[in-house]
């Protein structure tokens, strides 16, 4: 059974993954609970995206590596990298926001970083906004065809969670400040 924003963990994390739809907040969540926990963050984008977007060959051996330390925290995403992370990960923290509020989040994100030119990983920038109507992967589009794949994922890893993987599911924003505040800020003063 999910715990809630509310419920106490039932232990100290070392290996923790944040999954969630685009423009969740996985990684904002991810820095927040590395910095709460004193454990080192990897931004999973930034390992999987190469120059000109193109996947970087060096990706799972990297993802490898990460789930090999003892410590981390980073996004469950690319399902090249899911099982890698967790078949080590010990908390898994699901953010399950409505639809509009991730599909809000990655339109206003992807309008700012194109207008403000703000580099993403690895030299990559957002592309031009009339890339929307030409490339299937446009982050707006992915997000918009990857949502209902994202709940399916969820339900069949909650349905049968391997034994040592406890799940905190946050259903809106809010429930994500008062877990950060809460049950994480309290694990983060055990042992």
């Amino acid at each position: 059974m999910p715990l809630s924003a509310d419920s106490a963990l039932p232990a100290r994390p070392r290996r923790v993954l944040v999954a969630g739809s685009s423009g969740a907040g996985k990684s904002t969540l991810a820095r927040v609970i590395a910095t709460s926990l004193g454990l080192a963050y990897t931004d999973l984008d930034g390992l999987h995206h190469g120059a000109g977007w193109v996947p970087r060959p060096d990706f799972l051996d990297d993802v490898r590596r990460l789930a090999a330390q003892d410590a981390w925290v980073t996004e469950w995403q690319y399902s090249a990298a899911r099982p890698v992370l967790l078949e080590r990960a010990d908390l898994l923290v699901y953010l399950l926001h409505p639809r509009w509020v991730s599909f809000s989040r990655v339109v206003r994100r992807t309008v700012r970083r194109r207008l403000w030119r703000e580099e993403l990983w690895n030299g990559n920038f957002e592309p031009p906004m009339r890339t929307i109507l030409t490339d299937p992967d446009y982050i707006i589009r992915w997000h918009r065809r990857s949502y209902a794949s994202n709940r399916r994922r969820h339900a069949e890893l909650t349905g049968s969670p391997p034994d040592r993987l406890t799940i905190v599911e946050l259903r809106r924003p809010a429930d994500v400040g008062r877990w950060a505040r809460g049950p994480l800020a309290d694990a983060a003063h055990v042992g």
